[in-house]
């Protein structure tokens, strides 16, 4: 078990080093991805994949993003929101999730799948992150405990849902990949007052935002 765990120890290290090689830079992203073990998201033999720069699937159609994907999102927040409540669509394995709280922010998730989100639910809290975990309609967010400093979104979504706008915080940012099915730029959005302001990044391919306020489940 020792042994184990110190190579998986020095398989974060190498994560970390390859983010670094990306472009990641913020030291408190990097230093949350060095203290969440990524690979206790992942099960059996796909234990192994966890540490390779690529999405994975865990089911239901869903995936568990690549490193860089997430390190890239978790910047972005972190960036324009350093602290304070989090909401975020989409728990899937939860390891976004861990990295969010391993940040210290106070974290509220919503998942769609029923599955995915009892079995990270029971993870996020045998591994002692305290994430609010609710299962739902993540494109209406979470109005109870709005409104949110940060909003992180891990579907693709055809456009900002309304709701989601509506429970940013003052000085709040959203991000979001945005476009259409194939393909999605990653956008962030943040309140001032009444208006919102918009930046655009990189292109991604993201598993569809389904829910109300976004993709159709049909239409997959």
């Amino acid at each position: 078990m020792e042994e184990a765990e110190k190579i998986n120890t020095l398989r974060r290290r190498e994560m970390v080093e390859t983010l670094e090689r990306y472009g990641i830079t913020n030291r408190r992203v990097l230093d949350a991805f060095l203290e969440v073990p990524r690979h206790l998201f992942f099960e059996g033999e796909a234990m192994d994949c966890a540490y390779n720069d690529g999405a994975y699937p865990i089911g239901f159609g869903q995936t568990i993003s690549q490193p860089y994907t997430v390190a890239l999102m978790t910047t972005l927040l972190v960036e324009r929101c350093s602290s304070g409540k989090v909401l975020e669509i989409g728990t899937g394995s939860g390891y976004q999730a861990a990295i969010l709280a391993a940040l210290g922010y106070s974290v509220f998730s919503v998942e769609r799948i029923f599955a995915l989100h009892e079995k990270a639910k029971k993870l996020l809290t045998r591994l002692g992150f305290g994430v609010a975990c609710r299962f739902g309609d993540g494109t209406l967010g979470w109005m109870d405990d709005a409104p949110f400093d940060g909003i992180l979104v891990t579907a693709g979504a055809p456009r900002e849902p309304e709701s989601l706008l509506r429970q940013l915080a003052e000085n709040g940012a959203m991000v979001i990949p945005i476009g259409g099915s194939s393909a999605q730029q990653m956008t962030v959005i943040q309140r001032e007052g009444k208006d919102f302001k918009r930046e655009l990044f990189e292109h991604f391919t993201f598993v569809p935002l389904v829910g109300r306020e976004g993709w159709d489940e049909t239409v997959f």
